[in-house]
């Protein structure tokens, strides 16, 4: 216990400005999702485009490559939530079917199975099945977001709940502690999602 409190302390004191820019700037992007708001896509990429570099530098390829599809996609989802008809949203909150259950499931279950081996042939990645899981989470959680699917929030809470430790594994303490506030707000943002569904359906 002694050392993983000095440690956090060492890892604080060298956490970088562009750590805090990241964390703060992820933390506002997952604010505005649970608000159904769009800023969620500008804010967010200032987020993925540090935490590229970031992922890179500490050898968590996946997490790295995450990053950059949560920024091909911001740029897909921005204009998929930005759509209107007669001055209305096109895209609705709903609740995932089987069918699209069973879609996620394989997605995640391919991204997770692709990007392990990957990452245990080409990189030196130490931790290749964690690092390739909670990518794999992340994509699916991403793509589901982009629909306005209720579930993408559980995905989230699976990428938050691997990558805490993950990241305090790989010394980035202050990611870390956002992917801690992150399963706070991903928890919130499933109940606000669910309360809007029930309030459409009444």
């Amino acid at each position: 216990m002694h050392q993983i409190a000095q440690q956090l302390i060492e890892d604080i004191q060298k956490t970088s400005w562009l750590e805090y820019i990241a964390v703060i700037f992820g933390i506002a992007s997952v604010i505005f999702s649970r608000m159904e708001h769009i800023l969620v896509y500008p804010v967010g990429m200032v987020n993925t485009g540090i935490s590229i570099y970031l992922y890179v530098i500490t050898g968590l390829y996946a997490d790295a490559s995450v990053n950059f599809y949560y920024t091909v996609m911001s740029i897909i989802g921005w204009i998929m939530w930005a759509q209107k008809k007669q001055g209305q949203k096109v895209l609705k909150i709903t609740s995932s079917s089987k069918k699209d259950w069973i879609q996620s499931l394989a997605f995640f279950f391919i991204c997770w199975i692709v990007l392990f081996l990957l990452l245990k042939n080409l990189t030196d990645s130490t931790v290749p099945i964690a690092d390739s899981f909670t990518s794999a989470a992340a994509f699916t959680g991403m793509w589901l977001m982009n629909k306005k699917k209720l579930d993408n929030w559980t995905w989230w809470i699976i990428t938050d709940l691997a990558s805490v430790p993950l990241n305090f594994y790989k010394h980035l303490v202050f990611l870390s502690f956002q992917y801690l506030v992150f399963l706070i707000l991903a928890i919130m943002g499933y109940i606000t999602w669910r309360k809007k569904i029930l309030h459409a359906e009444a």
